[in-house]
């Protein structure tokens, strides 16, 4: 596990929305689209207003990010373990505008989709591929849902989703379709933030919320764990899982500013069952006891991310496969006495 530190002043103004200080929530699984079918029985998301937070966050969102920036980099570093070229890469919501930024010729991607369910957020790319375009790289701009993906089936090498599926109803059905439109022996990339995510203001708000108002309610949305990716990529039906995890830690001056942070990554709370009224003493209440139980001595407060690495491929003959069951040649038994005789 690899921990990577930041110090993050936030020049950011607190939106004039009325949305209370506790809507910091993260999630695990979150796509709903108002107008769309029925795809997914289990709704915990709102999506609507998911996308309207991220066209906030489209406004808000700076033009490097050093958390965005480094998990862009660290996932599109495994193309570089790749020996086959990926022509055609679909990019789906998330952090896009990192991924533009980091290609550099990853993968030898000629043709570039990127996708997002937030107009203003597939503007902003469309902008920003204006001012610095990628060399040598055709990139069209789509909005669209992740869990009803707008791409013909086996017309793509290459699915990236960079800190976005986390944010799905069905991610189980998202990545279904993400495998599905997948040429074979195509590769599928994700980033999705894990349960130890925010784990310090998790703490500092439940504290807070039993101390003041004797309960707690809903404000950090439920996040996948390590140990549900490989399940996720095999359930989608994808070959070869990979799955890793790193843990970053960033530095605020204060629990205000990682809020700011949050709404400029577009992350604050989406649940359907979210309570929006958060009292004015237990949001000071939540920040005091952040600072006083995680604040450094340089009086920075910290926030640990962590970041699950996903990788599986599109079925193809030409992929390794397991020996089939009792075809071994040596047993068990055999490789203990021979080692076991050496030590």
């Amino acid at each position: 596990m690899r921990a990577l530190s930041f110090f993050r002043r936030s020049p950011l103004r607190r939106s004039r929305r009325n949305e209370p200080f506790g809507t910091f929530s993260f999630a695990s699984f979150c796509s709903d689209n108002a107008d769309a079918p029925q795809g997914s029985r289990l709704k915990i998301f709102d999506r609507q207003l998911k996308r309207k937070q991220r066209d906030r966050a489209a406004w808000l969102m700076r033009q490097k990010d050093s958390l965005l920036d480094t998990v862009a980099e660290n996932l599109l570093d495994r193309l570089e373990d790749c020996k086959k070229t990926f022509p055609t890469a679909l990019c789906l919501g998330g952090s896009l505008e990192a991924i533009r930024r980091s290609l550099h010729g990853c993968g030898s991607i000629e043709k570039l989709i990127m996708m997002d369910a937030s107009h203003e957020m597939v503007q902003l790319c469309k902008n920003a591929e204006e001012e610095s375009p990628n060399d040598n790289i055709e990139t069209t701009f789509v909005v669209g849902d992740e869990e009803f993906l707008p791409v013909k089936e086996s017309s793509v090498d290459l699915v990236i989703s960079c800190l976005g599926l986390h944010w799905t109803n069905d991610l189980p059905g998202a990545m279904i379709q993400a495998k599905l439109a997948l040429k074979p022996d195509g590769l599928f990339l994700a980033a999705i933030l894990g349960g130890e995510t925010l784990k310090e203001l998790r703490i500092a708000c439940t504290v807070a919320q039993m101390e003041r108002e004797g309960g707690i309610s809903p404000r950090v949305s439920p996040l996948a764990q390590v140990r549900d990716a490989g399940n996720l990529l095999t359930r989608a039906g994808f070959t070869l899982p990979g799955v890793d995890v790193d843990e970053y830690t960033v530095k605020y001056e204060s629990a205000l500013d990682l809020i700011e942070h949050l709404r400029a990554m577009g992350e604050t709370n989406a649940l359907l069952q979210r309570n929006n009224i958060l009292k004015r003493d237990t949001a000071l209440a939540t920040a005091a006891i952040y600072d006083s139980m995680f604040a450094a001595e340089d009086g920075s407060v910290p926030a640990t991310f962590q970041v699950i690495y996903m990788t599986g491929w599109r079925e193809h003959p030409s992929q390794q496969k397991a020996k089939r069951r009792g075809s071994a040649t040596i047993s068990f038994q055999d490789i203990q006495k021979q080692f076991g005789s050496q030590s």
